[in-house]
């Protein structure tokens, strides 16, 4: 059977409150229930799906040390993408925090993309639709 949509992703967080901080604040995701799984976390929704999870300490995991090697690199993982709206707003909002990002206008498509990362060194990308993108000389 196929699979039908992604449901999830996970992340082991250095700082369970300021990444969850970063996914509302920044991300515009919100907080919403989440089971009592016996070890702190919170499930952060977009559009009313639990899309992302973020797990806290847990005492099997290992400390994620402070250090010039965090953020961590993420493997294979590339970065994650959200369909947002409100690019202008988006990017004052970046820069009022100092968040730096990357902008590209993706060709033929002409959807504006920002990549930033979050507090655990992940690349997010938030694509913007077309009306939204600005007029290129």
């Amino acid at each position: 059977m196929p699979a039908q949509s992604l449901n999830h992703y996970t992340i082991i967080t250095r700082d369970l409150e300021r990444t969850k901080n970063f996914y509302c604040d920044v991300v515009g995701l919100t907080v919403g229930d989440r089971p009592p799984l016996g070890f702190p976390g919170y499930w952060l929704y977009c559009g009313g799906v639990p899309t992302v999870h973020l797990l806290g300490y847990r005492a099997i995991d290992p400390v994620i040390p402070d250090g010039p090697s965090y953020p961590a690199k993420t493997g294979r993982l590339d970065h994650i993408a959200f369909s947002c709206v409100g690019l202008k707003d988006m990017k004052a909002d970046l820069a009022r925090r100092g968040i730096t990002y990357d902008e590209r206008v993706l060709p033929r498509m002409n959807m504006t993309q920002l990549f930033y990362y979050d507090p655990d060194g992940i690349a997010v990308e938030c694509n913007f639709p077309p009306a939204e993108t600005e007029a290129r000389a």
